[in-house]
C-alpha cells in the first residue's frame, strides 16, 4: 500500500544550517537522531508504513537512516529515495558521498525527480514528496531556504506535520 494515505515524508537542514555541522556526536545532534527516531516509530503506530526521503546532506540521511533501522523490525517498511537529480551527491565529501550510496541502495524504491540537475529540481523533488504524502515530519529552526519551503507547502496542501525543532543551543 503505498497510497499518500499510508505515506510519511520528511524534510530538514542540511549540516550548513545546523549548528553542529558536520559533528553528528555532538548531543545536539544525538538528540535530534532520537526525535526523528521517536517521530518515525510513532508514524508506524499510526498506520504509516511507506516512508520518502529526499536523501540530501545531513537530515535527510538522519530520517533515512531511522526508517532502514524501523524496516529491520517491521518488514512492511518501506522507504523511497526521492532523488532530485542525478549529480546530486557528487560535490559531497567523499565519506556522505559512500553513506549516499549505500542508503540509496538499502532503499525499496529510488524516483528519479529531474533527469539532469536544474535550478528547480529540488524543490520540485520537495513537491514531490508532499504530494504523495499524509505526513510530513520536519527538522526546523523556522529559517528561509528549502526546508522553510517544504514545510509552507505540506501546511497548503493539508498535511499533518510533526515538528522536531532543532536546538540551537549546547546543553549545559
Amino acid at each position: 500500500m503505498r497510497g499518500r494515505q499510508a505515506a510519511c515524508c520528511f524534510t530538514g537542514h542540511r549540516p550548513g544550517k545546523l549548528p553542529w555541522r558536520y559533528n553528528e556526536e555532538d548531543l545536539r545532534c544525538v538528540s535530534l537522531k532520537a526525535r526523528i527516531a521517536d517521530a518515525v516509530e510513532a508514524a508506524y503506530q499510526e498506520g504509516f508504513r511507506h516512508f520518502l526521503c529526499g536523501m540530501a546532506l545531513g537530515c535527510d540521511l538522519y530520517f533515512c537512516e531511522c526508517v532502514l533501522r524501523l524496516r529491520q523490525t517491521h518488514p512492511d517498511v518501506t522507504v523511497e529515495a526521492a532523488v532530485p537529480c542525478p549529480s546530486q551527491a557528487d560535490a559531497w565529501p567523499p565519506d556522505q558521498r559512500r553513506r549516499y550510496e549505500r542508503l540509496v541502495a538499502a532503499c525499496d524504491f529510488e524516483t528519479l525527480v529531474s533527469a539532469c540537475y536544474t535550478p528547480a529540481c529540488m524543490q520540485r523533488r520537495d513537491r514531490y514528496m508532499v504530494d504523495h504524502a499524509a505526513l510530513l515530519i520536519a527538522a526546523f529552526d523556522g529559517s528561509p531556504g528549502g526546508t522553510r519551503y517544504t514545510v509552507e507547502y505540506a501546511m497548503r496542501r493539508g498535511l499533518e506535520i510533526v515538528d522536531l525543532p532543532i536546538v540551537l543551543e549546547p546543553a549545559r
